[in-house]
């Protein structure tokens, strides 16, 4: 393989990366799905929770992302700990990498209301890339493929918290696996990268039956530009959000969320790509449903504002 070739065939590979400036997912609805990049909230809600989340990205563009994740994450009943289980699948043209994690939480109080968890994650994530499935591919390229790679990794992260307020910073892949791929002549070699995150919130009464919640999140990759979510989200008499959200120089969209019931939630989000690619794809879509089984009987159970 020649190195035009070559480089060529790492383009491909790689295509997940540089489409998004980073590999991980994204998430508009991040408030609500912490668990995703962040160990630490494990268990945080006092309650047993199971949510799932379908992300749809770029509708009507070849090969567009699509993500789906389900967790689920309880305190331990006497301790100090929580627990939790992170499944994600992703699929970016060619390229899928779906995921299993286990999450630990490990919790100290710092004042009357306020907790300080420790949190621990760990698990694999299967890599695919069928290169061969392009049409476009030169056939000396072609069978550039990987399949079904296994990349085991472990990351950390830091929750404190209130009743109406949340810090958190996480690394939750630590490992900068090795993805390599054999071509007739050569191997094609990408890097997990490593992913940083903190993200932040505060709930302020505007009055009795509304209250204001800013939100933030801030995304560091190595060789990608620093990536900033910031929302702006309103309850109304504690069972419906409203919002918008803006991706700093990416993305501007609006999300909702409705409380059925105590236990049941209902979300939703949409934005639009304000970079040149957004003239060819009708925005991204995001449905997120939210479970809580409260088996901690005599348990004060704050609301659920993050």
């Amino acid at each position: 393989m020649n190195p035009m070739r070559r480089a060529l065939a790492g383009l491909l590979l790689l295509s997940v990366g540089a489409a998004r400036a980073q590999q991980d997912p994204l998430f508009s609805q991040y408030m609500f799905n912490t668990l995703a990049v962040n160990p630490a909230y494990a268990g945080s809600a006092d309650v047993f929770t199971v949510m799932a989340l379908s992300r749809h990205q770029w509708v009507g563009f070849e090969g567009a992302p699509t993500t789906q994740t389900l967790l689920a994450h309880t305190p331990l009943r006497n301790v100090n700990m929580g627990l939790g289980l992170s499944i994600l699948n992703d699929k970016v043209g060619p390229t899928r990498q779906t995921g299993a994690y286990a999450d630990y939480a490990y919790r100290i109080r710092t004042g009357t209301n306020t907790r300080l968890a420790f949190g621990l994650k760990g698990g694999v994530n299967v890599y695919q890339a069928d290169i061969a499935a392009l049409t476009s591919v030169d056939p000396d390229v072609a069978s550039v493929n990987v399949k079904g790679k296994a990349l085991p990794n472990f990351g950390f992260g830091l929750f404190w918290h209130g009743p109406r307020y949340y810090l958190g910073a996480s690394a939750p892949k630590l490992l900068e696996n090795d993805i390599d791929a054999v071509a007739e002549a050569g191997i094609v070699t990408a890097t997990e990268a490593r992913h940083w995150f903190l993200l932040g919130g505060y709930v302020l009464d505007l009055d009795r039956s509304i209250k204001f919640k800013p939100s933030f999140m801030l995304r560091v990759v190595q060789g990608a530009p620093l990536s900033v979510d910031l929302n702006a989200n309103f309850l109304f008499r504690e069972r419906i959000w409203l919002g918008a959200m803006y991706r700093v120089g990416n993305a501007i969209g609006v999300l909702g969320q409705y409380r059925v019931n105590d236990q049941f939630r209902v979300g939703y989000a949409f934005d639009l790509t304000t970079t040149k690619i957004g003239a060819y794809n009708a925005g991204t879509h995001e449905i997120m449903l939210n479970y809580d089984l409260r088996f901690f009987t005599g348990r004060t159970v704050s609301p659920r504002y993050f």
